[in-house]
Parts: C-alpha cells; sequence; structure tokens
C-alpha cells in the first residue's frame, strides 16, 4: 500500500487540517500519517484559538514517522509561524522525501489569519523550494507574489513568479473567482511547471459547504502522486475529487460545512484509486 503524511493543522471539527488530509488519503486508498504542527480550536463557523507545537515535538514526530513507514508523498499545510516553518524545513531537507504538496494556509475559511504574515518570507525561502507543488488560491497567491490578481492572466503572472522561488510546479486555484471581466462562471485553477501552463476548469457548485476544500484539493494531489501519478495528472485527477466533494457536501454545522470526502465510495463500494 503506497503512503502519505500530512503535516499540517488539526482541526477538531474534522473538515479541514489534518483530519480532512487523513480522510482524503483513505478515499484513495492511500495509508495516511500525520505529524501535528497547531492544535486549532475550530468549527465551521469560526477559529476560537489554536497553539503551536513546540519545533522539537514537530521534529519528533517526523523522525517517529521517516523512521518506520516512510512516506510515498508529504503534503504540508498549516504552518503558522517562522519557527514551525524552519523546523519542518530542517527535518524534510534531511529526509529528503519525494512528491513534496504544500499547501500554504494563511486564512481560515471565516478569514481568520492561520499563519503570521510576517513569515512570508520564511516560507517563500524554506518550504517553497523543497515543493514539487505549491497549491496557493487567490488571495495567498497575492501575499506570495506580492501583486494583485484580478483575472486568469494574472494568475498565471502571478504562477510564474511563485515557479521562480524555486519549487517544480504551482497550481493556482481559482476557486475564490476573479474580479474583473475574464471571470467565468467556472472554477478555473491554473497549473504551471516552468515550462507549460495547465488549465483545469469545472462547473461552480452553488453551495456554502465548502470548508477545508484546500486542504483536500492539496492532499488529493499527494494522494495521486503517491500512487504514482504524473504532476499534471495528479491534478486533474484531484480537481475531479475535490468537485465531486464539494457537490455532495455534507450540511453540517452552523456555518461552511464540510465536503463529502468519502462520496465516491459510498456510492460505488469501491476506492478513488481503484481502476
Amino acid at each position: 500500500m503506497k503512503t502519505a503524511l500530512s503535516i499540517a493543522g488539526s482541526d477538531c471539527s474534522g473538515g479541514a487540517g489534518i483530519q480532512a488530509d487523513i480522510k482524503t488519503f483513505s478515499a484513495h486508498g492511500v495509508f495516511g500519517m500525520s505529524v501535528v504542527t497547531s492544535v486549532v480550536a475550530e468549527n465551521t463557523f469560526r477559529v476560537i484559538e489554536y497553539q503551536d507545537v513546540r519545533p522539537d515535538i514537530i521534529g519528533h514526530q517526523i523522525d517517529a514517522v521517516f523512521e518506520d513507514i516512510p512516506p510515498d508523498a508529504v503534503k504540508i499545510g498549516m504552518l503558522s509561524c517562522r519557527e514551525t516553518m524552519l523546523a519542518v524545513a530542517e527535518k524534510l531537507r534531511w529526509k529528503n522525501p519525494r512528491n513534496i504538496v504544500a499547501d500554504p494556509v494563511m486564512y481560515a475559511k471565516n478569514g481568520c489569519a492561520l499563519m503570521d504574515l510576517e513569515a512570508i518570507d520564511t516560507l517563500i525561502a524554506e518550504i517553497v523550494p523543497m515543493a514539487d507543488v505549491i497549491t496557493p488560491n487567490i488571495p495567498e497567491a497575492e501575499k506570495m507574489a506580492d501583486m494583485a490578481i484580478a483575472s486568469r492572466d494574472e494568475m498565471a503572472v502571478a504562477a510564474r513568479k511563485i515557479h521562480s522561488f524555486g519549487c517544480r510546479a504551482v497550481l493556482v486555484k481559482g476557486g475564490h473567482g476573479l474580479k474583473d471581466a475574464d471571470m467565468s462562471a467556472d472554477a478555473a485553477d491554473i497549473l504551471y511547471d516552468g515550462a507549460e501552463f495547465y488549465h483545469y476548469s469545472a462547473r461552480r457548485v452553488d453551495t456554502k459547504n465548502t470548508h477545508g476544500t484546500g486542504c483536500t484539493l492539496s492532499s488529493a494531489i499527494a494522494s495521486n502522486l503517491a500512487l504514482g501519478m504524473s504532476v499534471q495528472k495528479a491534478v486533474e485527477r484531484a480537481k475531479i475529487y475535490v468537485t465531486a466533494a464539494i457537490e455532495h457536501a455534507l450540511e453540517l454545522g452552523r456555518g461552511n460545512g464540510p465536503t463529502h470526502h468519502f462520496y465516491d465510495l459510498y456510492r460505488s463500494g469501491g476506492l478513488i484509486g481503484d481502476e
């Protein structure tokens, strides 16, 4: 069985963070493991508080995983501060895993900050260069590329700039929508691998229940890479998976409900990774 590791914050309500990552890995037939970077007290409508795990404990968790079950892919999610980023970067440089997918989590769905924005320079210097794929949404890409994004052309410009920071590929996600006449009803993402642009489009689902979609997409990409797919195919399959999870999102909670990570499994009795 292929394996994947999530290095991220926890979501006690189960819709995002490590909980969403483990569900996504499992839905793809991949054995999931976790390194908790922050414990987040949140639900579908608010973040109450979070507490960062000590850098040395983060390091020990990474050691524990790699010395026993080395992962076929690593998904990096919430890294709230410079110290956490440095702890993760130091260990991963030493372990040198394959198939690193980094989701630069900066805000919760309700807009609450989950990253010290003064640490963006550390994210760019320490985490981005080790990533095979980095998956910023439009607000995150604007922060990383230090520019406004109001069109698909500007999404491409931002992707080029972020790619120049040293990662293998950049997926700028359009799920937040665009601001000008270039906007369409579709949820359109742009992947740039340093040579070519690849465009992925899906019908935008009219629902408020999108809690954890960024975590889910990035962990689906990591799952597909662990299963041996190319980056382009991994993103394509992940986009299909997350769109179905949103289409069949769960009416749970008072805010933005969670997506349905196991919809296809429940419907067909098979695993996403099965052909």
